[in-house]
């Protein structure tokens, strides 16, 4: 569903993702860790047609992000740590104009299950104003999940979310995985990546470090077997990183 071939990123001379290559199947959670600086962001930012890669090459759905735009990103949906919102659209509006720039044509049978998953259902006429940092989130979240999308692409989710929304957060990302959706997830919440992801992606300087399961990064490294992921991940980046 998700493929990065040799995705190169310079800003000036200054390399921020290096010949980076890696896919994401239907139905896989993809975890993206790394240190401050690693070159997360800029990852997610062009697998969702935001920046444009200096060289490589990004599909989604077999289609070119950089040559089909549109192609790709009707199949993807992308939820930054800050969300974007319209001052003067309520929460209801917000996801029949995000609907409609879909062309979802079944909104108001996606409606009101989106805005109950979501605990948004007592705030759907309430403005962005009147809500919290962690409804903003949610709402950001309800908008790119209105389409449902094939490729969900998620850079550190739970940001303002309280213990109950970021269980039900949890659930939500299962469960678009369940149905087939490609996940990722760039979190430094290192125990909801070993909690929901089904193979990690280790960057350090733009560069991948390890890719696999867990259990498949601690094969392969015999020496880190019995470590934890908190011991794990600070052993492949770096005692001084972050």
């Amino acid at each position: 569903m998700i493929e990065v071939s040799g995705l190169t990123k310079l800003y000036g001379d200054f390399p921020a993702v290096r010949e980076l290559s890696f896919r994401v199947e239907p139905g896989e959670v993809l975890g993206l860790v790394g240190p401050n600086g690693a070159g997360k962001t800029t990852t997610i930012r062009a697998i969702a047609g935001i920046l444009a890669p200096s060289t490589g090459r990004v599909t989604v759905g077999g289609h070119d992000v950089g040559r089909d735009p549109v192609g790709a990103k009707s199949l993807l949906a992308f939820i930054p740590d800050e969300p974007h919102l319209f001052e003067y659209l309520t929460v209801e509006e917000h996801l029949l104009f995000t609907a409609r720039l879909y062309g979802v044509t079944d909104v108001r049978g996606r409606l009101d299950a989106l805005l109950s998953e979501l605990e948004l259902l007592p705030r759907r006429h309430a403005l962005p104003g009147e809500l919290s940092r962690g409804m903003k989130q949610k709402l950001a979240i309800a908008c790119g999940l209105i389409h449902s999308p094939s490729a969900l692409l998620l850079d550190e989710p739970l940001t303002g979310l309280d213990p109950v929304g970021i269980r039900r957060m949890k659930e939500t990302i299962r469960g678009r995985a369940a149905t087939g959706a490609a996940v990722i997830l760039s979190s430094h919440l290192l125990h909801l990546v070993e909690e929901i992801c089904t193979r990690v992606l280790v960057m350090r300087e733009g560069r991948a470090v390890a890719i696999g399961s867990i259990a498949e990064i601690k094969r392969e490294r015999p020496e880190l077997a019995a470590l934890g992921l908190e011991d794990l991940f600070i052993s492949l980046v770096g005692e001084g990183a972050g």
